[in-house]
C-alpha cells in the first residue's frame, strides 16, 4: 500500500516555476492585493473603490491561466497573456507601496519585485514561448 493514493499533480506543472520564483510571485501578489487597494482609496479619498480594485487584483491570476503552467487551469490564456497579468500585478505592488508605505517598505517590494524577475527568467520565456510542452 502506497502512502499517497491521489493523482499526480506534478506531471503537468511548468518545469521552469520554481520555489523561489512561485514565493516571489506569491509576495508580489499579496503586496498588490494590500497596497493596490489602499492606493485606489487613497487617490479617491473614499474606501468604496478599494474591494473593486480587490476583486480585479485578485481575480485576474485566479481566472486566467495559461494550459501546463499550473496544476488548475480557469480560463485557458496564451502565455504572453499571462505574463502581462503578472507584470500588472508587479506594477501594482512596486507603485503602491512607494505611494502607500513608508519609504523602507517600498525599497523591500521593489527588491521582491527584482527578485520575481530574476528568479522567474526562465518561466516567463517559457510563456512567451506560447508554453509549449516539454
Amino acid at each position: 500500500m502506497t502512502a499517497s493514493s491521489g493523482p499526480d499533480r506534478t506531471k503537468h506543472v511548468s518545469p521552469f516555476d520554481t520555489i523561489a520564483s512561485s514565493a516571489t510571485r506569491f509576495g508580489i501578489e499579496i503586496v498588490a492585493w494590500v497596497a493596490g487597494p489602499w492606493a485606489v482609496a487613497d487617490a479617491v479619498g473614499s474606501w468604496w473603490p478599494a474591494p473593486l480594485a480587490l476583486i480585479v487584483l485578485v481575480g485576474l491570476p485566479a481566472l486566467f491561466n495559461t494550459p501546463g503552467d499550473k496544476t488548475t487551469t480557469g480560463i485557458a490564456t496564451p502565455g504572453p497573456v499571462r505574463i502581462a497579468i503578472e507584470m500588472l500585478l508587479l506594477v501594482t505592488a512596486v507603485g503602491s507601496a512607494w505611494l502607500v508605505w513608508p519609504v523602507w517598505a517600498a525599497v523591500v517590494v521593489m527588491a521582491l519585485g527584482v527578485a520575481l524577475l530574476l528568479t522567474g527568467m526562465p518561466r516567463y520565456r517559457w510563456l512567451a514561448a506560447g508554453a509549449p510542452s516539454v
